[in-house]
């Protein structure tokens, strides 16, 4: 049995941990939880049966969970979801999940597989392509996308991971379906054993989605990282009713403000 986690992005696979891999022609299990930075192809089924699975002729268990991210800048062809689903159809009975995204402002591209069930306790990169399913192993994920999440996302994403702990989440985006503080159209929602919440690099949006007690119930104590601007703004320098109730559950509050050191030169 070997069990390999590498939980920063690598740039040496193949130079690396491919080879080493290769010459462990006589594991029958084996389990990898990798992000690798490639150059030019996303790793996918057939990938791993030509450079990993065909090297071990014993091997009768295998756990992966690998994110692969490319550049798209020359590339003229970009696989689609059931490109890669189809890549793995030599797995036969095992249920493999993928899901692909392409982020033209940063002019990458990301391809998540893994084999099911999730075993991880922590889901990295979830975008709005996020595949259905029930994640109960989870405790800590992180949200990110170049469109934005609407409230329907959240929803999913809170019976997704109904033990879910630390929620982290980048997104630059206005949402599009807005309510103001009397709308009662959105269902609320609540993550019973949210602990940490962190809004640092986000839309207004995205403040008001948490800190809304028509949008969004908070349970009680919880650790709310967020920047000062935002928090200001959104709360009406805390005179804000409809932010009082969530607010008022901040047990711990981490405040980032940007400086404008052009004032010190």
């Amino acid at each position: 049995y070997f069990s390999l986690t590498c939980d920063n992005e690598t740039c040496v696979y193949d130079e690396v941990i491919g080879p080493n891999l290769q010459r462990m022609s006589n594991l029958e299990k084996l389990a990898l939880y990798l992000a690798i930075d490639y150059d030019e192809t996303f790793i996918d089924g057939n990938y791993l049966m030509k450079n990993i699975i065909s090297h071990m002729p014993h091997l009768n268990e295998f756990i992966f969970n690998i994110r692969s991210i490319i550049s798209i800048n020359n590339l003229t062809y970009l696989p689609s979801n059931d490109d890669i689903q189809r890549s793995f159809i030599r797995f036969g009975n095992h249920k493999i999940i993928s899901c692909v995204d392409y982020f033209p402002n940063q002019e990458i591209g990301q391809c998540h597989i893994y084999s099911y069930p999730y075993t991880l306790i922590y889901y990295e990169n979830i975008t709005n392509n996020f595949p259905h399913g029930l994640f109960n192993c989870v405790k800590m994920i992180e949200l990110f996308d170049e469109r934005p999440f609407e409230h329907e996302f959240f929803i999913r994403i809170a019976q997704a991971f109904p033990f879910l702990e630390d929620l982290t989440i980048t997104n630059m985006e206005a949402q599009q379906q807005k309510s103001d503080d009397n709308n009662r159209h959105f269902s609320i929602i609540e993550y019973p054993y949210l602990a940490t919440l962190h809004l640092l690099r986000i839309h207004d949006d995205y403040a008001e989605q948490f800190l809304l007690n028509t949008k969004t119930c908070l349970p009680n104590n919880i650790h709310l990282m967020m920047d000062y601007d935002v928090l200001q703004r959104v709360t009406q320098n805390l005179t804000r009713d409809a932010t009082r109730i969530n607010y008022s559950k901040v047990e711990k509050l981490s405040l980032h403000h940007k400086v404008d050191l052009s004032r010190y030169l």
